[in-house]
């Protein structure tokens, strides 16, 4: 064995033969705690808030006086239960199209209110859309521009709904829930800052409809066409969407026409079949005119599925809707019924199956879309 094997077999066998050392585990550093998620809406207990009830002014589309109104978020006077259907009457309690306008000078501005149902989102529909508050406010140019909408995690929240505003005094508007009731809505301003309420405007232009009126599936309250087009045109707006129940009944009409409205738009065919169209039709065009000889009425045709493209039966549907409701308007015209324009379907949600959220309710594109095939009816029935 060479000299230098020898050494090396020597020191194995020491090694071999000397007692295990214990190695002690090195300790871990203590683990941090995460840090805590700060909400930007919270409002902070420092910060001094001057709060003000909405009802002490009013609200915008609202149509009814409030001694009439069970509550005064409802839509419909409190007469109105019993006479429509429950459905109709339960629908109406949601506070679609409402918007409270105010002027300020803050740079901060806080909301506080509780809505009357604690389901606050929808499967296929946001919070913010179905119990959110949006605020919109006037440029320097005099257009109403998005500011930003409460995110709601509870039936009543008490937020910052916007900070950090650029300073000087300008005109604000909130939406309120589309797909909720309201049971009180405070707004907010830092003591010491300006504010006024703003009353409500006159002659509004009237919605009556279905779900996509009532504003299925705006992922916020100022994005449904009703508001869109209230925005473009700076006039106030009633929005009558009934969801699954807008079907022209006469009980409806014996309330839009109690309304001192700058034109009624009717687009009610999503809720209907052709039978229907061709019995309601003309009686509620008549009643309307009958009660206001000189306010324009547009008639709207179904918007088609974004999926019927693909199916037989829903284009037959549509094509049935589309035919009854063009037939019923020439016959008024006919007739002599004057201030009657009429909006084709086909194209309400554009051409590409993109515009709805579930192939019937409209997205936000959907709605922004309708709104710009409303637009020149509308421009020309309002005579702009």
């Amino acid at each position: 064995m060479r000299p230098a094997s020898a050494l090396l077999l020597a020191l194995l066998c020491v090694g071999a033969s000397l007692p295990a050392q214990t190695t002690k585990p090195v300790a871990k550093p203590a683990a941090k705690a995460a840090p805590k998620s700060v909400d930007r809406f919270a409002i902070r207990p420092d910060e001094k808030v001057s709060w003000h009830d909405v009802r002490e002014t009013d609200l915008e589309g609202r149509a009814f006086p409030e001694a009439e109104r069970k509550s005064y978020f409802d839509r419909l006077p409190a007469e109105a239960d019993g006479k429509v259907t429950p459905a109709v009457w339960g629908l109406s309690r949601d506070s679609a199209g409402l918007m409270f306008r105010f002027r300020t000078d803050a740079t901060t501005i806080y909301a506080h209110y509780k809505v009357t149902k604690p389901q606050l989102a929808q499967p296929h529909m946001p919070a913010t859309g179905v119990s959110g508050l949006d605020l919109y406010a006037r440029d320097k140019d005099g257009k109403w521009r998005w500011v930003q909408v409460a995110r709601p995690g509870a039936q009543e929240m008490k937020l910052r709904l916007a900070d950090g505003l650029d300073a000087g005094e300008r005109e604000y508007a909130i939406y309120l829930p589309l797909y909720n009731g309201v049971e009180f809505l405070h707004v907010g301003v830092p003591e010491g800052k300006q504010f006024a309420g703003l009353k409500p405007r006159a002659k509004p232009v009237v919605f009556y409809g279905t779900s996509i009126t009532h504003g299925a599936c705006a992922s916020r309250p100022g994005m449904v066409h009703t508001g869109i087009l209230g925005r473009r045109f700076d006039v106030p707006v009633v929005n009558l969407g009934f969801s699954g129940n807008g079907r022209m009944d006469k009980e409806v009409g014996d309330f839009l026409v109690r309304i001192d409205a700058a034109a009624y738009v009717i687009d009610c065919l999503p809720n209907m079949n052709a039978a229907a169209v061709r019995e309601k039709c003309v009686p509620l065009v008549k009643q309307l005119r009958a009660a206001r000889p000189d306010t324009p009425i547009i008639l709207v045709e179904d918007r088609r599925n974004t999926d019927s493209w693909l199916k037989a039966s829903l284009r037959k549907h549509h094509d049935d809707n589309h035919a009854a409701l063009k037939a019923a308007y020439e016959q008024l015209v006919q007739e002599g019924v004057k201030g009657l324009s009429y909006v084709p379907g086909d194209h309400l949600y554009g051409d590409d199956a993109d515009g709805a959220t579930d192939g019937s309710h409209a997205s936000d594109l959907g709605f922004f879309r309708q709104a710009d095939i409303f637009e020149p009816f509308l421009k020309a029935a309002l005579g702009r």
